[in-house]
């Protein structure tokens, strides 16, 4: 009887057994040609098949469980999808071995190829991974590192302070403040050639002297050393924009990706100034400040009155104002900008641009800002817990493309009002 060598199958049925009784092999494969004959035409007849070698020798594996024999049977296929799975749902029909009935299920048909191609994808990884280990970099690889060194070697003194800084500190309108000289040799070795540090926490004069007449954007770690360096320098420097490192995270450790997305994220140095208040408030309030009971003065005790039910407070009346022909053209246009970006604009009185954040943030940020905030428009759905964080932080006007909110204390325009 021909046999189909394992190389030049293409499929491989996989099905299970189970008898009730016990059987031998010869029983179950007796009963897979017997049962079968005739039932598929003499194109699909198995012994035909198998004897020409489209189909393989018929794997069947059994053990005996509790008097009863279940197992696996394993069908090599050279045939096509078609006819492999006709064979596949013949082997179904099978309801007795010997004297025992029988159940037979197919459970998958296995393309061989797929699994061999798989390893010769894998194979190949690690080849191209031997190969790049140990073989010389390539052009663009050796100008990257060039550029790099290049970058690093570009680091200057500046002022009298001797302040480590890139080589365009003296023609750009925009200058990067970052800590020290491992920040700035990160941001030039990542681009980036308007950046000076400090050289410490303290500020020196030069960078007070610069702030006067550049544009200074400062960039700090991600921890509390960097809050203390943001106030430090927005007592002493006329600072710009504030941007900050992810949480627990250092300017010098940062990839080009992580410096980009840091930097696109700065905000006004007015709103990083509101966020420390209200970040040294939120402190301050979790300090016990409970008067020891020896220190407070002795009170007369009033004469008791007979007791009268509370009013209840009457609420503030809070007036909901519509915006101006001049505001609407201002939301129109921010809301414009905004489309497809999911991003958020907080807005002063003067409807100047406070800073941009990301829709996700926008509830916590406003839940730190309170009475600051006179408008927000973004590109979102004006639903119920941005509308409550926006009344709480007395926000006038929400602007969005659309809302899912019937009523509130605030005015909320949308695209279809503008």
């Amino acid at each position: 009887m021909g046999k189909i060598s394992p190389v030049s199958s293409k499929y491989i049925i996989n099905s299970t057994i189970e008898i009730e009784g016990v059987v031998d092999r010869p029983d179950v494969i007796g009963a897979i040609f017997g049962q079968t004959e005739g039932l598929l035409g003499s194109d699909l007849e198995l012994r035909e098949l198998q004897r020409s070698g489209r189909i393989g020798r018929i794997e069947v594996n059994t053990e005996i469980k509790n008097g009863k024999a279940i197992g696996s049977i394993v069908i090599p296929s050279s045939l096509d999808k078609a006819e492999t799975s006709i064979v596949a749902a013949a082997l179904e029909i099978i309801q007795r071995i010997g004297p025992c009935n029988a159940k037979v299920k197919v459970t998958n048909i296995e393309d061989v190829r797929v699994s061999k191609r798989h390893f010769v994808i894998e194979r190949a990884k690690e080849l191209l991974r031997g190969m790049m280990d140990s073989t010389m970099s390539d052009s663009q690889e050796m100008t990257e590192e060039v550029s790099q060194a290049v970058r690093v070697m570009e680091c200057v003194e500046y002022g009298r302070d001797r302040l480590p800084a890139g080589p365009t500190v003296e023609e750009s309108e925009e200058v990067i403040v970052c800590e020290g000289r491992a920040d700035v040799l990160n941001l030039l070795r990542n681009g980036f050639k308007n950046v000076i540090g400090m050289n410490g926490t303290s500020v020196p004069p030069s960078i007070a002297e610069l702030s006067k007449k550049k544009e200074l954007l400062v960039f700090v770690d991600g921890d509390r050393g960097g809050n203390l360096i943001i106030k430090e320098l927005l007592g002493v420097a006329e600072i710009d924009f504030v941007a900050k490192a992810p949480d627990g995270k250092e300017v010098e450790e940062l990839t080009k990706k992580e410096i980009h997305k840091a930097l696109r994220g700065k905000i006004t140095a007015e709103q990083a100034k509101h966020e420390l208040e209200a970040l040294d408030t939120s402190q301050s309030i979790r300090k016990p400040m409970i008067a020891p009971m020896q220190q407070r003065p002795q009170r007369p005790i009033p004469p008791r009155l007979p007791s009268v039910p509370p009013r209840a407070p009457m609420p503030t009346p809070v007036v909901s104002v519509a915006a101006s022909s001049d505001e609407k053209a201002k939301f129109s246009q921010l809301l414009e900008d905004l489309i497809g970006t999911r991003g958020a604009c907080l807005l002063d009185t003067k409807l100047q641009v406070l800073g941009k954040i990301p829709l996700t943030e926008l509830v916590s940020t406003l839940a730190t800002l309170r009475n600051v905030v006179y408008a927000v428009v973004f590109d979102g759905i004006a639903e119920q817990d941005i509308v409550s964080a926006a009344e709480q932080a007395g926000v006038k006007h929400l602007v969005a493309m659309d809302s899912k909110v019937s009523s509130s204390r605030i005015k909320i325009v949308t695209a279809a009002d503008l």
